[in-house]
């Protein structure tokens, strides 16, 4: 008796439509073996206490179903107890999304492009606290778009917006003094970031959106701020 090869997963990762050489994903949906939407459901009790044991099991055996990657690897990083009910879970989630809110905040106060809904490729500080006037900068962070359009109306020329943002930034960067070392660190990595960001997953659909990559910028950027033990490595946003 012939096994069942299994579903490609592909169908489920939304490709540009003119990335025509994408490499075909290597999983396969295994019907009684992948952990399914359905299976992931019934592994809860009604109070929401999660099986984990036959969970892992059925991981093991097909791995998990891409519409539930997400939610189940919540669980697998140790992200909630699985001996935790839908209720407690709901106010984690809402716990955290409010420190994050508050730690981006703390980021935007000190370079005000985090929660901008734009992203940098190019460094703005020197390793010894310098603010850096990069054009690529000036244009990246302009929060008037129509100066990267070529438009300008009777407020001034172009180059005159693009000087007064750079000034924004650099006024912003220095405006307390010297800047700490836990600063200057942080925003010599804000660029490098940007550049990952820029190439990650570039033939998926999802990442076509400027407001999609600015907001992995902005969680990398704030995670590299609060934990610098770690700060920013590449296979930081390989999880995401």
């Amino acid at each position: 008796m012939w096994r069942n090869p299994g579903q490609p997963a592909d169908s489920y990762y939304q490709v540009r439509p003119e990335c025509t050489d994408v490499p075909k994903t290597r999983f396969k949906i295994k019907a009684g073996k992948t952990l399914s939407p359905r299976k992931w459901q019934a592994a809860f009790t009604p109070e929401g206490y999660l099986d984990i044991s036959k969970t892992l099991s059925r991981i093991y055996r097909g791995g998990i179903h891409p519409s539930i990657r997400g939610e189940v690897w919540e669980f697998l990083l140790g992200c909630f107890d699985p001996k935790s009910t839908f209720d407690e879970r709901d106010e984690i989630r809402q716990h955290r999304r409010l420190q994050y809110a508050r730690w981006k905040e703390e980021c935007r106060q000190i370079f005000p492009v985090v929660g901008s809904g734009r992203f940098i490729t190019a460094p703005v500080i020197t390793e010894d606290g310098q603010p850096i006037q990069e054009p690529l900068v000036i244009l990246e962070t302009n929060q008037d778009r129509s100066a990267e359009t070529g438009n300008s109306d009777g407020n001034g020329t172009i180059q005159s917006r693009l000087n007064g943002s750079c000034s924004e930034i650099v006024r912003k960067l220095t405006s307390h003094g010297p800047l700490d070392q836990k600063v200057i660190q942080w925003l010599l990595t804000l660029h490098q970031i940007g550049l990952d960001v820029h190439r990650t997953d570039r033939t998926l659909v999802f990442y076509e959106k400027q407001e999609n990559l600015s907001k992995l910028w902005d969680i990398l950027a704030v995670y590299a701020w609060i934990d610098t033990d770690v700060g920013y490595c590449q296979e930081i946003y390989c999880w995401e």
